[in-house]
């Protein structure tokens, strides 16, 4: 055990996919040039959302035994491993990954089978010991680097989401099964999860609730916007109102656009909950051009490195 090492803590782990569809099947479509990066982006999109951080856990190599398309993971800390297993166990994983397919592949639905193997020990029959999954994994060391073919296909990607923020108005044919759309929160009614992560200017970030530090920032300055972002909001959520915004207005009108925003979104954050999330509220910015304060959000003003 490493109690006291300095040590960093590595596993790794087998994910078996495979689509209960008849007409889809994972390995082809991996073996498919024009389907992999498609393929790839969903793995890794899904990966990203489960352990809450874009680099969460690495993927080594990617096989395809039909009808498994079989996914080498490596964990490089103890805590997002355990984010993984809790993200497989409660179906998360799946969810997200079916959700990111389909996006991916523009079709209409991906149903899966998952599956988990640490060396010879099938991990689906412990879930419930979670301690005991870390166990199985920590003592699985990776046995290779990631392969030449991961790494091109993850330069592909950052590639792809650079040229789609700064193209964002066009749509290519070609490019439209591999778009990721921004979507921060499922629509209404959807089972789905909250995603844990979202895309924003060609960057991956964490999808945390919303701060009292943004709280305070959006209110300093969204200025006289406050409404049309409030109307932006309120697709999704309930508690904004056009009658509830103009009894905001209205009883603020005193103190002004800082104290109107600040109670605009305080019951937006009180009526959502943990799905108050910032991916929510930078969506709601972009929407009506507040981009530099969505940046500043983000913390983009500040520093650039949060690819």
């Amino acid at each position: 055990k490493m109690a006291g090492s300095s040590a960093p803590w590595i596993g790794s782990a087998y994910l078996f996919l495979q689509s209960t569809c008849k007409t889809i099947a994972l390995p082809a479509l991996y073996e498919s040039s024009q389907k992999k990066p498609c393929v790839f982006k969903a793995l890794k999109l899904a990966l990203a959302d489960c352990t809450g951080s874009v680099n969460g856990v690495d993927m080594l190599k990617v096989h395809c035994s039909h009808p498994h398309l079989i996914v080498q993971l490596k964990f490089c800390k103890r805590e997002n491993c355990r984010q993984f297993l809790r993200s497989y166990r409660e179906g998360a994983l799946q969810k997200s990954l079916q959700s990111h397919l389909q996006l991916s592949l523009a079709t209409t639905t991906v149903p899966l089978e998952v599956e988990l193997k640490a060396g010879s020990e099938h991990l689906d029959k412990m879930l419930k010991d979670e301690d005991r999954c870390l166990e199985c994994i920590y003592r699985e060391k990776p046995d290779r680097l990631p392969d030449e073919e991961i790494t091109q296909l993850e330069e592909c990607l950052k590639s792809l989401m650079l040229h789609q923020s700064t193209n964002n108005n066009v749509a290519g044919k070609d490019c439209s099964p591999l778009k990721s759309p921004p979507q921060p929160y499922p629509p209404q009614g959807s089972s789905l999860p909250t995603q844990l992560t979202f895309i924003f200017q060609g960057q991956l970030f964490d999808n945390r609730t919303i701060t009292p530090d943004d709280h305070q920032k959006f209110a300093k300055s969204v200025s006289k916007k406050w409404k049309q972002v409030a109307r932006s909001l309120q697709k999704s959520c309930r508690a904004l109102r056009d009658p509830v915004l103009d009894n905001v207005a209205l009883e603020y009108e005193r103190e002004g656009l800082y104290e109107q925003a600040y109670q605009m979104l305080l019951r937006f954050i009180q009526s959502e909950g943990k799905r108050a999330t910032i991916a929510r509220l930078v969506a709601a910015l972009e929407e009506n051009g507040l981009v530099s304060l969505a940046e500043e959000l983000l913390g983009l003003h500040a520093s650039e490195d949060c690819s």
